[in-house]
This record gives C-alpha cells, structure tokens and sequence, in this order.
C-alpha cells in the first residue's frame, strides 16, 4: 500500500512531509505535491506532518478522491523530486479545507 496526496493539497502545497519521508518519493509540482507510489515504503511519517491532511493511506482515501490515486501515480513520473521543505504559498491558509479545488490542480 502506498500514500498519496488528495485534493486538499492543492493551492495549499505545505511541504512539511518531504523533510521526514526517508525514501524521498514527493515530486513538486506548480501548485500541489504527489507520492511516487513506486517509491513510497508506506512508513506513514508524512500523514502527521500534513498541515492541510490531505495524505491518506490509499486503502483510506475517501470515495471521493479516488481520482487522486492515478493522478499523484501519473504526476510523479512527470514533476520533479523535492527533498527540502520551502514555504508554502502566501495564501495558503486561506486555501486550507476549500472544497472542490480540483479543477485549479496545474499540471
């Protein structure tokens, strides 16, 4: 079983998770963060460091975010790996807990 990012990441992008993942499996993308599932050792140390809880077992993710299985699998072939935290967006307290932001996620 593998982790992934949900749609609460989006606009939010905390990157508190990269600094404790021991297998750096995040790649960064514009606005939002995914899991390598292929990389990911399911240590489960990233779920606690998520400000915005949006990382969830993928056995655990909600029926509605399903979608983000594929999407965090096809999107870390693409983006690259990030290993350090950086600061998150100056908004992105206000973005925090927003629903339906999917349609924003910039590829």
């Amino acid at each position: 079983m593998t982790y992934v990012v949900t749609e609460n990441c989006i606009k939010c992008k905390y990157t508190d998770c990269v600094e404790v993942c021991p297998v750096d499996c995040f790649h960064e993308g514009p606005n939002f963060l995914v899991i390598d599932p292929e990389e990911c050792i399911d240590c489960n140390l990233c779920v606690a460091e998520c400000p915005a809880e949006a990382i969830f077992p993928e056995d655990d993710v909600p029926e509605s975010q399903r979608q983000f299985i594929a999407i965090n699998a096809e999107l870390a072939r693409n983006w690259p790996t990030i290993t350090e935290k950086k600061d998150a967006p100056t908004d992105a307290d206000e973005w925090n807990g927003k629903p339906d932001k999917t349609g924003l996620l910039e590829r």
